[in-house]
């Protein structure tokens, strides 16, 4: 198997690079769309409807597709011999990053639900500031596996 990994290695690294793309893409949307959603629609209405369903659509069909794929390839590519060096502190960093994502994913899930039901209780400032949160863990991410200053 980890020949295979090894001989796949420029498709495996692909296809997480294209799965990250439209993962942070989603994770960088959704909580703009929660600021407009907070901010601008009175719950019940047919802007209501039309934001709960681009919410739901980005996340089921766009961000949850994308995130398992980034998992899927980014665990085989860690399953190729000699491409990380645990004994470093880069692949900690990237790692705790890339769950923070992973919950923030999670928290942009249960907001989503929030709006559905109609108890959202967060105003657009909040989301405006959470919308910074994959940024910053991004930074992290980009840093550690290239510049590994660590």
């Amino acid at each position: 198997m980890n020949t295979f990994l090894a001989y796949a290695y420029p498709w495996i690294k692909a296809f997480h690079i294209i799965a990250v793309i439209a993962w942070m893409a989603g994770l960088f949307y959704l909580p703009r769309l929660f600021v407009y959603h907070a901010e601008q629609v009175e719950p019940g209405g047919g802007r209501d409807d039309l934001f709960q369903t681009m919410e739901m659509k980005l996340l089921r069909v766009i961000m949850n597709p994308a995130m398992i794929a980034t998992w899927l390839f980014g665990l085989m590519l860690v399953g190729i011999p000699g491409l990380v060096d645990w004994s470093m502190i880069w692949p900690w960093t990237k790692a705790a990053a890339v769950l923070g994502m992973t919950w923030f994913h999670m928290w942009c899930a249960v907001r989503r639900k929030d709006f559905a039901n109609g108890h959202n209780i967060r105003d657009g400032r909040t989301y405006r500031m959470m919308n910074e949160v994959p940024t910053l863990l991004l930074l992290v991410i980009v840093i550690s596996v290239v510049v590994r200053p660590f």
